[in-house]
């Protein structure tokens, strides 16, 4: 069978197998074998690539996953560019909760189910056309999947730095229910009396509800601290977006 060199970015080759961390490698290929087809073998899923050239000959990422290798000698891989091109709708997988509720505070559409298998999060991605984020690499291996990212942090905060520096989404915080992720919608403090303690009605007068699950929201002592959260979103997205730019072929 054929050799075919593949050049990997450098910030890719954590994606691979102990062992081949190094780039170039060397691998078998068929000429029927598609440029998607090596790269995931490789333990690299699609939604961490941007640019995939055979021979210099450039694949665009509507043909990357059924794009053959034929008689070509290299295959080069790259990082996808930062801020990279999504809609602004994400779907985050089961093991994400606190991020997801981050993301809403931002006021990021963010879709969220802690019972969803992996089956339900690739189709709900595909239905809906949003950005799938995860740690399962099999999971955005996935071909339904139209686009994702892999999260590689433990903590909270470092995968939100890691969205909006990938992402830089657009932010409209405290518009969005932390717990189901809809929009909230102004309501007069009578209107939500017998509903919240006497002395939060003596303390605050501006509330919103959920427009989807109807909870109440107001800013309470806590708020300070959330507030440094969307203070530190809003700088990072800033520097992101002007941090690097480019683009990606997405025909």
């Amino acid at each position: 069978m054929p050799r075919l060199a593949v050049d990997i970015d450098p910030e890719l080759t954590f994606l691979l197998p102990r062992g081949r961390r190094r780039s170039p490698l060397e691998v078998d290929a068929g000429a029927t074998d598609t440029a998607g087809h090596i790269v995931q073998s490789l333990g690299i899923p699609l939604t961490e690539v941007g640019e995939l050239r055979l021979d210099d000959r450039l694949i665009p990422r509507a043909e990357q996953r059924r794009a053959p290798i034929g008689s070509a000698a290299l295959l080069a891989v790259h990082r996808r560019p930062r801020p990279q091109p999504h809609a602004g709708r994400f779907l985050l997988d089961v093991h994400l909760a606190a991020l997801a509720r981050r993301m809403r505070l931002l006021g990021i559409d963010t879709a969220y189910e802690p019972d969803a298998d992996d089956g339900r999060l690739a189709d709900w991605a595909a239905r809906e056309q949003r950005v799938l984020l995860t740690r399962d690499v099999a999971l955005l291996s996935r071909a339904v999947v139209p686009d994702g990212a892999l999260l590689v942090h433990d903590d909270v905060a470092d995968q939100l730095d890691d969205v909006l520096d990938r992402f830089a989404p657009a932010l409209a915080p405290w518009t969005r229910c932390l717990v189901c992720g809809e929009a909230l919608g102004a309501v007069a403090a009578e209107d939500v009396a017998s509903e919240v303690e006497p002395g939060t009605l003596r303390t605050y007068r501006d509330f919103a509800r959920c427009t989807g699950c109807g909870r109440v929201y107001w800013r309470g002592a806590h708020s300070r601290r959330l507030e440094g959260i969307v203070e530190h979103a809003r700088d990072r997205v800033r520097r992101s977006s002007t941090a690097e730019g480019g683009g990606e072929a997405l025909g």
